[in-house]
């Protein structure tokens, strides 16, 4: 897995790069590459290895995965905005508000939000029929029904000051980090026009998986090897899977959710051997 997910890192980024140095040169420009720039890739991976299941090319998925990313990384700038996280590190360089303004910060999140659209319109991802699904699903997840939603649901809790119980984290969190995590699961299938319900199945397991870890992290973590600031959500008093389950607790229920990712697949056989190994990967990352 190791090997492949090395490959989409540096395609991904080549073709970020690309899209980005298109554009007219200063602060905005240089503020997108910026946060585009670096990160696990994990999304892009799901996107080229769901597509990769359904016989869909990696010239064809490539478009799709740095569409993802491009969207991710306008969650990630306007996530750490002083009137949402206030963060000052993300992978462990200054945050675009930090290192420009919050006004270039807003705009760099807005522009990557619309990059992330146009390169779902790349002929390279086959027919009309195809890119016009990859749109409305990417629109789903990351708008008032997804992530933005998520981001709503915990502010609306920081400023009521009440801490949310095991169920209301997990549907938050279902689409703070789960929505994303199940479109690019699911690209493939959505390009080659087949039914994406086992791997979203998979997605929705894999990113409350993904979830639990984060909130590991957050408390043993060293934010050298993360590249961000750890020990945030203890100090904001904000409940967690780990403040409600306990470290140990956290743990099981992660490797529970890793278990179910996996039994998803099952109809894929050996074919889904790396996303196998990407279950298993995000709860025992260090970053």
């Amino acid at each position: 897995m190791q090997e492949r997910l090395a490959q989409v890192r540096a395609a991904v980024q080549a073709e970020l790069d690309r899209a980005i140095g298109a554009l007219p040169p200063g602060d905005l420009r240089d503020a997108m590459a910026y946060a585009a720039h670096g990160g696990k890739r994990l999304r892009a991976f799901l996107v080229m290895e769901s597509a990769r299941l359904h016989g869909v090319s990696d010239d064809a998925a490539l478009p799709v995965a740095a569409a993802v990313e491009a969207l991710h990384a306008y969650s990630l700038v306007h996530d750490d905005l002083p009137a949402m996280d206030d963060d000052d590190l993300r992978r462990g360089q200054p945050t675009v508000h930090v290192k420009w303004t919050e006004a270039t910060a807003i705009l760099a999140g807005d522009a990557l939000q619309t990059l992330a659209f146009q390169l779902l319109t790349d002929p390279r991802i086959g027919a009309a029929e195809a890119q016009m699904r990859l749109v409305a699903a990417l629109a789903q997840a990351s708008g008032a029904a997804g992530m933005v939603w998520g981001q709503a649901l915990d502010i609306a809790a920081e400023t009521a000051g009440t801490p949310l119980d095991l169920a209301a984290i997990t549907e938050l969190q279902g689409g703070k980090t789960g929505a994303l995590i199940r479109f690019a699961a699911t690209a493939g299938a959505r390009i080659a026009g087949e039914d994406p319900a086992a791997l979203d199945r998979y997605a929705e397991a894999l990113g409350l998986a993904f979830q639990i870890a984060d909130d590991i992290l957050d408390v043993t973590g060293d934010e050298t090897v993360t590249g961000k600031r750890v020990g945030k959500d203890a100090g904001a008093g904000k409940a967690t899977f780990v403040s409600l389950l306990g470290l140990d607790g956290a743990r099981a229920e992660a490797r529970r959710h890793v278990a179910v990712s996996i039994d998803a697949l099952a109809a894929y056989g050996a074919a889904a051997g790396n996303l196998h190994e990407l279950a298993r990967f995000v709860i025992e990352r260090d970053t």
